[in-house]
Parts: C-alpha cells; structure tokens; sequence
C-alpha cells in the first residue's frame, strides 16, 4: 500500500487547550507510528511551520476569538498548505471556518473525514436556552457536513445523537488514555485518605472521624460549555448539608470570576492551570474523587485520566462521560446541584481500596493503540475512486 498522507485540521487549539488537543496530538503520533506522514493545521500567533518527530505542524496566523482561542479565518490559507503537502486523506476537528476541507478534498479525489468532537445541538440549545431554534440550525449543517465528508468519526453513543437524520456514514471511535503518565503510583503525599473509614462518615453527627477533609477535584476548564459552575453548585450543596470536604478546581478560563463568586464561602479552592500532564496526574492521583459532571460532554478524557490513577469519578447520567464509567469506579447523577451532590455522597459512602483498583483497570481498557489503529483503518478506506464516487 502507498504511503498515507494524513493531514489533521483544527481551530480553538492553543496552550492552554484540553481534551481535543490531547487527542489529536495522540491520534497524530500514531499515525506516525503506523508509518504514515503528518502535517497539523491548526492557528496560531503568527505564520510559521515546523518539522520535528511529531511530524509538521503549520501555525496560521488567526484572531483570537477569545481569551485563549484563535480561529483561522481564512480557510483558503489552510488549502495553499495542504497543497503542498499532498495528502491521501484530511482529518477536520472543526465545524466551522475548517470544515469546507471536505469540498476541497472531493474536488481532489483526497479522502476525508469529519472528527465530530463536540455535539452541537446540545452546546447551542445551551447557549440559546432553547432547542426548538438550535435543533433545526444544527440538523441543517450536519446534513451539508454529512454530504461534505466521507465518513463522519464520533467518540459516544451520546455523540451519534445529532447526525440522526442526516445520512453520515458515522464510525464510533472511543478514545484512549496515556496509561504510563496516569497512574496510581505517584509520588510521596499522593495517598488518598479514604482506605479506612468513610470519607463522609459522621456527616451532621458531630465531628467526622477521618484525617482530613474528602477531596474532591476538578481539571477542565473554567467556561460555561464545560459546567465547571455544576461541578461548584454540588460542592455548594454538600457545604450546606454540612459534609466535610474541600474541593479544588484546576484550571482558567473565562468565567473564573464567576466561579469565585459563586463558590461564596464553601471550601472551594481555585489552583490554577496546571501546564504539564504530569502535575495533573499527581494531583488526580491524590484526590479521593474527580468531578466530570458536563452532560454535554461528547466523550470525557478528564474521566479516563481520573479512572487511569485510580480516582473514582462522579458524572452526569447523561452525556458522553456517563458512557465511561461504570458503578465500580463511579457514580452519576441529574445534572443539577443536588442531583451531584447526591452522587458525590453515595461515592463516597463506598470508597476503599477496591474502588481505587477498579478505576484502574477499567482505565486500561482504553489505551491509545486500540483507537490509532481504528482510525488508520478509516484513513485508508476513505479514498475515492477514478470516477469521484465514495469507497464504502
């Protein structure tokens, strides 16, 4: 077979960016692996291309749409790069500015494909407060996206959701988890107090009989479409109900103000970005339970990199992340602040060693070797035929 060619496209990633970063830098590394060529596409400050063993990465310069993102505004600057480049096949992460890639694409006889990491119909009902006018806008574009790209990749069955109706040619592709720097072994100080007695036990019957408070965490960042402000209420609500805990939010964003206001006098603690995956593993590791509590969330790397250092999770019941854990090594509740608080103490009603282990092990079923291969296979089937039509 003839050399892959893969190149990998994508707005909203920058320094401080998560999940949608970590898989692509993931999924790009092993396509190289797999003996393809890489080029990355994504914005940047200013104009620049470099070559390493990453493969090339091509920063565009791009407007900063936010505080912490750029999109790329002219597409037409991506396709002079891809030109170059050559490749067999595109992989879009972008919906937006990006997404006409898959036209360019067809009109070359390059497969395509469309990461769907976000489940729009959701977000945009959020944004709105309304999914009577977000629903129909969304079924629109993802019926032209559909018409647009070969195949159409998601990471959840709650993903799949909004291409109902739209004639994608979807695969399921969950993703993986960097099992060696996640990990429950980490350094001195990481041990979770709860291997003896209850980490809520006694609860509003005087004082609790354990060493130091539960410890609740949260990585992600500190925007609305992520829920960081559910993951303060139910912390909020424990504080009322008088549980002893402290709960420390890691990470910035644009409603890190808000965050602080709402948290009040709850013992709820603001860290801080942490810049290198091994500092969020150390204090992943040392936390007694992780909070992932986004019900829109597509798929939940945050939930996979808590299971893989042996951090029990509480989730919302619905959304991608509810489709990671199972009731050994988590547990779900409504999206609402009781709803979470109430999960957070059955958790915690049941945490020992056993727990711990079980996070683990069901972490190490999603190692990044099973979703590479996934998608090498989707890179090589989505070519075109001499006469333009789709290779099923």
């Amino acid at each position: 077979m003839a050399e892959l060619r893969i190149a990998q496209l994508a707005n909203f990633v920058g320094p401080t960016s998560g999940g949608m970063k970590v898989a692509i830098n993931e999924l790009g590394r092993g396509y190289l692996g797999h003996g393809a060529r890489r080029m990355l596409i994504i914005p940047g400050p200013r104009d620049q291309v470099t070559e390493s063993d990453d493969g090339i990465v091509a920063e565009i310069r791009a407007p900063k749409v936010s505080s912490a993102y750029r999109m790329i505004v002219e597409p037409r600057r991506a396709f002079e790069l891809l030109a170059k480049f050559a490749p067999t096949s595109v992989e879009c992460s972008d919906k937006w500015t990006l997404s006409s890639v898959g036209g360019w694409a067809a009109r070359r006889g390059v497969g395509s494909v469309l990461f769907s990491h976000e489940r729009l119909d959701d977000m945009a009902s959020n944004w709105l407060r309304s999914r009577r006018f977000a629903k129909p806008v969304v079924k629109g574009m993802n019926r032209r996206l559909a018409r647009d790209f070969d195949r159409v990749v998601v990471t959840s069955d709650y993903s799949s959701g909004e291409w109902t109706g739209s004639d994608a040619e979807l695969r399921k592709v969950p993703l993986g988890v960097d099992l060696e720097t996640f990990r429950p072994d980490q350094p001195a100080g990481a041990e979770s107090s709860f291997l003896g007695s209850s980490p809520l036990e006694g609860v509003g019957d005087g004082e609790p009989e354990r060493d130091r408070p539960l410890q609740l965490c949260y990585a992600g960042r500190m925007s609305h479409e992520k829920h960081p402000q559910l993951a303060v209420a139910a912390a909020c609500e424990l504080h009322r109900r008088g549980a002893d805990f402290e709960l420390h939010m890691y990470g910035t964003g644009p409603d890190l103000e808000k965050l602080r206001q709402q948290a009040g006098n709850a013992p709820i603690f603001f860290d801080g970005f942490l810049p290198g995956r091994a500092e969020v593993a150390r204090v992943l590791a040392g936390s007694d339970i992780s909070l992932s509590v986004s019900p829109t969330e597509t798929f939940g790397l945050a939930v996979l990199e808590a299971l893989a250092c042996g951090t029990p999770v509480v989730t919302s019941d619905r959304g991608g992340a509810r489709e990671l854990i199972t009731s050994r090594c988590g547990e779900w509740g409504t999206p609402d602040a009781p709803g979470i608080a109430d999960a957070i103490e059955r958790l915690a009603s049941r945490l020992d060693a056993g727990v711990r282990l079980a996070a683990r092990s069901h972490a190490c079923e999603y190692d990044w070797t099973r979703p590479v291969s996934r998608m090498m296979e989707i890179h090589e089937r989505a070519t075109w035929t001499t006469k333009g039509r789709r290779t099923r």
